[in-house]
């Protein structure tokens, strides 16, 4: 007899590896094929993971985890071609435990909560690809590998932004390059001692740093600097569209050099040694560009399904794909109940997210896609704050003019008229 599971899990990472643990746990049989040498070869993030939506999901694993540094600063800093603004927020509520945030290594989470996974009864198969899959009928029966066919009840899909498994089950169009970024990142070795030196923190704690401005040279996307045990995380986000049709034109790995070399970043890695370089493509388009989350047979999780936010201050994803996984799960529980595994029967897939805080957020925050498309935010404002506070903070040869003067020099009724009527509208939905 063909062997057969529960569900098939294609992909890995966070989200396939919330599902495949949830069905274990539940004492279903639940298969994961990943790519990558290992669970988190392949995956990559900036690095910092929202627990409070997630923590009673899966409460077993965070007193093991490997989390890095509980967030306890947050900072944006804008830059202009000669000058920049630090903006630090922090509030002793979220500096203390139970922590909202933490930054994380995703080659060491992974590997750790597959492991979890696999106590729980999950099995996992690395260095395999799924080529296709098996269908009867209209229903999806299970997937291709290597040539081999493998069958589940249900086959769940969490195989990254640009998913061509979920394209084949008909879940998702080819996608269009304005819904989506591209990811760029070092890990930066520093000592701890340097670490919590340079973000003025004290061990186990960390601060998160986002950049805007000239750093993309007028093109959609930011920069971040996550603080680590032993290193620093670091990287440049890109819209895709911009990056091939804005001119000028510049090459990512290029941008990332000279943002390396801004001292607003230099002064943070100097001395550290760059340990590891990746990148990886995010969805953008937000609530209009989400997928169908499930059909005959198959659901969808994650970054495939397009479950990624980026709210212009905070940037979302790793919590949408662990809980849209344990929401995949439990529908393959419910339906087993009736051995109802149609699209009618996984239906109530879609019902856990609308219910969920994942849908929630993306309905909250529907308008931020159109919104952060306004190049005057990449251009027009960081220059117009830093050259402010230039005029405020400089000192002439002669008298100095007062500071409310300078600041009605710097607003005008014609600046505030264009910021009314190019960006009013746009920035309320940030």
């Amino acid at each position: 007899m063909e062997e057969s599971f529960d569900a098939i899990i294609v992909g890995g990472g966070l989200s396939g590896l919330a599902a495949a643990y949830t069905l274990a746990a539940a004492g279903k049989s639940a298969l994961v094929i990943e790519r990558g040498d290992y669970c988190g070869a392949k995956n990559v993030t900036g690095g910092r993971m929202y627990l409070p939506p997630i923590r009673g999901l899966f409460p077993e694993i965070w007193d093991k985890a490997p989390l890095e540094r509980a967030i306890v600063h947050e900072e944006l800093c804008m830059i202009s071609a000669t000058g920049s603004m630090l903006m630090r927020y922090s509030n002793e509520a979220v500096a203390k435990e139970p922590y909202e945030s933490y930054t994380v290594l995703r080659a060491n989470f992974d590997r750790f909560f597959a492991k979890r996974a696999e106590r729980k009864g999950a099995q996992i198969i690395t260095k395999a690809k799924v080529e296709n899959l098996c269908f009867e009928g209209d229903r999806i029966k299970g997937v291709v590998v290597g040539g081999e066919k493998l069958y589940a009840n249900v086959v769940i899909i969490c195989d990254g932004a640009l998913s061509l498994i979920a394209e084949k089950a008909g879940l998702r169009k080819p996608g269009n390059k304005k819904d989506f970024a591209v990811g760029i990142k070092e890990l930066i070795e520093l000592d701890e001692e340097r670490v919590n030196e340079r973000f003025n923190v004290v061990d186990g704690q960390g601060a998160a740093r986002l950049f805007m401005g000239d750093i993309t040279r007028g093109k959609f996307g930011g920069g971040f600097i996550y603080a680590n045990k032993g290193s620093v995380s670091l990287g440049l986000v890109l819209g895709i569209a911009d990056l091939m049709d804005l001119e000028p034109a510049v090459a990512a790995p290029d941008l990332l050099d000279a943002f390396k070399k801004r001292s607003e970043v230099a002064s943070i890695i100097k001395g550290g040694q760059t340990v590891e370089y990746s990148a990886h493509v995010i969805p953008e388009g937000g609530y209009k560009k989400l997928s169908a989350f499930s059909g005959n047979g198959v659901l969808v999780c994650g970054d495939a399904a397009g479950l990624a936010l980026n709210a212009g201050i905070t940037v979302r994803g790793m919590e949408y794909a662990m809980a849209s996984g344990y929401y995949a799960a439990q529908a393959v529980i419910k339906a087993a109940e009736s051995n109802f595994f149609t699209a009618e029967g996984l239906k109530c897939y879609d019902r856990m997210l609308d219910e969920s805080f994942i849908i929630k957020d993306h309905l909250t925050y529907k308008g931020t896609p159109h919104a952060l498309e306004n190049h005057r935010l990449y251009t027009y404002y960081p220059e117009f704050v830093t050259n402010l506070l230039g005029n405020l903070y400089s000192m002439p040869e002669g008298p100095k003019q007062r500071a409310v003067q300078s600041v009605k020099k710097a607003v005008t009724p014609g600046v505030i008229w264009n910021i009314l009527r190019k960006d009013l509208g746009g920035l309320s939905k940030l």
